[in-house]
């Protein structure tokens, strides 16, 4: 469950006209924070990255999956918007819980340091095209408060 303070800033971003990408990036930034305090671990960047995505997804922000996404994280992405717009909130299944739990307090917790972040967005923004980034620097700059 997402700290009330994500979800209001991630409102805040959505009253102000910020991308859904922008909204979600809070909820990222929730789960980076909680490996690094040691609340849990992840096996990857890439993992805590999901992770926050899953939970922004859930807590109503409308965030498809890019088009080069797996069938899996497709699916996934759908499951968790459909949960968003049920509503109601179905009991958690306390076993399956407590095994995600463990299972992410095994893993490491260099998956958030400032090294392997910047090495995901390097490579990440490899696969990119100039073009792609240079007309998101554009809009950043456009976007950027005054």
């Amino acid at each position: 469950m997402p700290e009330k303070e994500t979800l209001e800033r991630a409102r805040q971003d959505k009253r102000e006209g910020k991308s859904p990408s922008t909204q979600a990036g809070e909820f990222v930034h929730e789960e980076i924070e909680h490996i690094r305090e040691g609340k849990h671990g992840a096996r990857s960047t890439k993992q805590a990255i999901a992770i926050g995505l899953s939970k922004a997804r859930r807590a109503g922000v409308d965030l498809p999956p890019s088009p080069g996404s797996s069938e899996e994280v497709k699916e996934q992405a759908k499951r968790d918007m459909r949960k968003a717009r049920s509503g109601k909130k179905a009991a958690k299944s306390s076993k399956r819980s407590r095994a995600t739990s463990k299972a992410l307090k095994r893993e490491g917790h260099s998956a958030a340091s400032r090294k392997a972040l910047s090495r995901q967005a390097r490579t990440a923004a490899k696969k990119r095209s100039a073009a792609s980034r240079s007309r998101a620097a554009k809009k950043a700059a456009a976007t950027r408060k005054k």
